[in-house]
């Protein structure tokens, strides 16, 4: 049960990510640098939710 909430943690986690990506693309004038530092925790989450058998929200 307990990896069953990590998972939908995680999932959670890698939308609110997905979302603040979304986000920042589309301002007039979007902050690459913070564009990559949220591309690369969606990536770890993505890396930890496949190594626990989840799969990401899309």
């Amino acid at each position: 049960m307990e990896a069953d909430l990590r998972l939908s943690a995680l999932a959670s986690k890698h939308a609110e990510l997905e979302h603040e990506i979304d986000l920042e693309v589309h301002r007039p004038q979007p902050d690459t640098l913070r564009l990559t530092e949220l591309k690369r925790q969606k990536l770890r989450v993505k890396e930890e939710l496949t190594k626990l058998g989840g799969q990401p929200a899309h």
